[in-house]
């Protein structure tokens, strides 16, 4: 599948990575070309620098060709920019656009738009962990569920890392919540499981 990812920040350059490891086509846009270091050294896609809302750029990265499309920079407003552009202009059906505003997101999710929010799936994952009794939730994305289940650490994850825990298939470390009260979206970056931590995971189903 031809895949355009419009910006290559955390999340952009960590799904870049993955869907270009299972083997799809990828291409990302950023307006920095520093942005690009942080895809892995084994990316075989293809980067472009520019402004994602101009056509000239998006025509270099192959949005005529792409089957889907993600815009996950950190700017709302132009993600649904270029969404708009994507499914009126060039017609693609597969659109997931991340929104950090809530009513924003509602609104353009009626619009035929695929919506990720991660406000709401920060709150969605938040309210599991800390209702003792109800351990597990799950968001609708259209033709696919994700599944956030909530777990106290085991006393042998305690001092260990994220990269100790053998993961389900498509099961990931969504958020550690503290019990301090502190919430930690977790975005693989260094960190260490302590006594009284809850581990919420997302899985994929």
């Amino acid at each position: 599948m031809n895949i355009l990812i419009i910006g290559c920040g955390m999340v952009g350059s960590a799904l870049a990575n993955t869907l270009d490891a299972r083997g799809h086509d990828v291409s990302v846009i950023d307006k920095s070309s520093e942005k690009f270091d942080s895809l892995s050294p084994d990316f075989g896609g293809f980067t472009t620098t520019g402004v994602p809302i101009d056509v000239d750029v998006l025509k270099r990265a192959g949005i005529e060709t792409c089957d889907a499309l993600f815009a996950v920079t950190s700017q709302d407003d132009m993600n649904i920019m270029v969404s708009e552009l994507a499914q009126k202009t060039y017609h693609i059906s597969k659109i997931f656009a991340r929104i950090t505003d809530i009513k924003k997101g509602d609104v353009f999710e009626n619009l035929g738009v695929n919506v990720i929010c991660p406000t709401k799936l920060t709150v969605t994952a938040a309210c599991a962990a800390i209702d003792e009794h109800d351990t597990g939730i799950e968001v609708n994305f259209e033709n696919y569920t994700v599944h956030f289940s909530t777990i106290d650490v085991p006393e042998e994850f305690i001092s260990k890392t994220p990269n100790d825990i053998r993961y389900e298939k498509e099961e990931m470390l969504f958020a550690v919540m503290h019990k301090n009260g502190g919430f930690i979206m977790y975005r693989g970056q260094d960190l260490t499981f302590m006594e009284g931590d809850k581990l919420i995971f997302a899985k994929k189903s």
